[in-house]
């Protein structure tokens, strides 16, 4: 198994739904009273991309993509046209967008992360694969020059010429793509779908990488 450092065509990946997935396990109490488990620690994402077929080109590209990626064996990327930068999708990404941590004038190294929540709780998604090219790095609100740190667009890990100083907190801006795997082992695509206005389910699931 292997990750494919390509992108899913994003003009098909635009028509798609889905979004995170949590799952908790939930145990009802002969009280009455439920205790709940989270069995993942970070939510994962799934997606059709079926719906985001147009015409029959549109599926011999997302059969040819099928074929290269030899079905489930490859991770890809994948734009989700709701969650693909660090601010909002209709916002301008800038330096200061999200937290990586403060300096303690010895850690080189920070991971990308995306932080959602609200008053009542929150949680950090680490970013693996950030979009090379769109990020753009701070520290204590200054953005640095982009020769003083290294990005690496494979694990979303910032390296720093030298470390940032104690106490300085250091924020990023990025464009990033999610990792995922075709989660079906064979395309089901009826051609009268097109003309009847039938939906094409083709599922990609989240990977870790």
């Amino acid at each position: 198994m292997a990750f494919h450092d390509i992108r899913f065509p994003v003009a098909i990946g635009f028509g798609s739904s889905g979004g995170p997935v949590r799952e908790t396990e939930i145990v009802r109490l002969s009280s009455g009273y439920e205790v709940r488990n989270v069995r993942l620690a970070q939510g994962l994402r799934r997606y059709n991309v079926g719906v985001g077929l147009k015409t029959l080109d549109d599926l011999h590209t997302v059969i040819a993509f099928f074929e290269a990626r030899s079905g489930q064996m490859h991770g890809f990327r994948f734009r989700d046209p709701a969650d693909h930068q660090s601010c909002m999708p209709s916002g301008t990404v800038a330096a200061t967008d999200q937290s990586l941590g403060t300096g303690d004038g010895s850690t080189t190294t920070f991971q990308l992360q995306k932080t959602y929540g609200d008053g009542a709780g929150s949680v950090a998604r680490a970013i693996t694969k950030p979009v090379a090219g769109t990020v753009q790095v701070a520290v204590d609100g200054v953005t640095a020059d982009a020769a003083d740190y290294a990005v690496d667009t494979t694990t979303g890990v910032i390296t720093f010429d030298a470390a940032p100083g104690a106490g300085l907190a250091v924020t990023a801006g990025f464009g990033f793509d999610t990792p995922v795997r075709f989660d079906t082992p064979h395309l089901d695509a009826a051609i009268e779908a097109f003309s009847s206005g039938r939906f094409v389910s083709i599922p990609l699931q989240e990977i870790r990488g």
